[in-house]
């Protein structure tokens, strides 16, 4: 049989009743979730495995993706976290060295609903125009349509949902070398593994604590730092992090955050945050450094945001970079103590590495 010819129709359908049709790759099934797209041209399986994508369906706006297979090494948690997988021209053929199986094989290891041959320009453009909203894939007949409508009103919005919990580790592990110089404690929101990597790498070992952890808990262990990580869902339910955070900051130890983790800094300092219209996802978001006045090409990944109004009225926080192409805040530093906190990704993975100086900057504070 022609994998490329002889494929099961599917089709999505979003919660205000608008259907994309397609056809389906390998997995038969429904998958929910909040339909979102990323504009990478390369990284896709990092960003499968990415736990901020957990509980969305993701829209792949470059045109072909699987043409160079996956491997091993290349993710960021032990499981593909995306709910679904829409995308134009899906191969089931990959070449490139190193590679270790097909990305078709990988999403039918992992389960993962995948529908192909959709007009995704057309699908990025409603999202765009219409915002992020709840939607679901299926290879279910047409004629049941009216059952999958009802089923898709039973999901639960992102706004309000808490998600740090279905991808934060269950006990507390440890990273890196041991003999280390430098100690942090991590609390772990659904951390991605490369920005381990990166601290590990800069002489840092590690203790990544569950998102439930308290303060005592981590801090019993005497670290040099704290870190915040990264994460899926809205920030506003996670109640423990933003104590951690504050208690954290009353400490005077040193404390970065990265996405998530810079929603929870922001939130404990009294700053709110809001769902954003379709968020920001990709590996070309274009920043600017306040401090030095250059731009960085960085990767995100996130649907919620910091206030900026709030934000430029607390004294105790300064603005250290802004999003170019909308002016949202895209880091926060503390005046009077070391607490800076990003919500990009600089340890990539995928996309680029200009932002990467931010780990050493963390370093640098924890040995003042």
């Amino acid at each position: 049989m022609n994998q490329y010819n002889f494929r099961k129709k599917a089709f999505i359908l979003l919660s205000d009743g608008t259907i994309f049709h397609g056809k389906s790759i390998g997995v038969d099934g429904t998958a929910y979730g909040e339909l979102c797209f990323n504009t990478g041209m390369t990284g896709y399986q990092e960003i499968f495995t990415d736990p901020s994508y957990n509980g969305q369906l993701m829209v792949m706006a470059n045109v072909h993706i699987g043409n160079y297979g996956t491997n091993l090494d290349e993710v960021e948690s032990d499981s593909v976290k995306i709910a679904g997988l829409i995308c134009k021209n899906f191969s089931f053929t990959h070449s490139r060295y190193g590679s270790n199986t097909s990305l078709f094989d990988f999403l039918n290891k992992n389960k993962i609903v995948t529908i192909s041959d959709v007009d995704t320009r057309a699908l990025v453009s409603y999202i765009r125009d219409n915002g992020a909203m709840n939607a679901l894939i299926t290879t279910e007949s047409i004629n049941k349509l009216n059952e999958l409508k009802k089923s898709l009103e039973n999901v639960p919005n992102m706004s309000g949902l808490e998600l740090a919990s279905k991808v934060s580790t269950k006990e507390p592990y440890f990273f890196g070398d041991e003999n280390s110089t430098y100690k942090v404690a991590v609390l772990d929101l659904g951390i991605k593994n490369n920005i381990l990597r990166n601290l590990s790498s800069r002489d840092c070992y590690m203790k990544v604590f569950p998102h439930s952890a308290s303060y005592d808990e981590m801090s019993k262990w005497s670290p040099d730092a704290f870190f915040i990580s990264n994460g899926p869902g809205d920030p506003e339910p996670l109640e423990n992090a933003i104590k951690v955070a504050k208690q954290i900051m009353d400490s005077n130890k040193p404390l970065f955050g990265i996405c998530l983790g810079h929603q929870v800094i922001a939130l404990a300092n009294g700053i709110k945050t809001y769902k954003m219209h379709n968020g920001h996802r990709g590996i070309n978001h274009p920043v600017i450094n306040l401090k030095t006045g250059k731009g960085e090409i960085t990767s995100q990944n996130h649907g919620f945001a910091i206030n900026r109004k709030d934000t430029e009225e607390n004294k105790n926080i300064e603005i250290t970079h802004l999003h170019l192409n909308d002016d949202t805040i895209a880091g926060i530093r503390h005046k009077n103590k070391d607490c800076f906190s990003v919500q990009f990704h600089p340890e990539a993975s995928a996309g680029p590495h200009d932002s990467s100086y931010l780990f050493d900057e963390f370093v640098q504070m924890i040995k003042k």
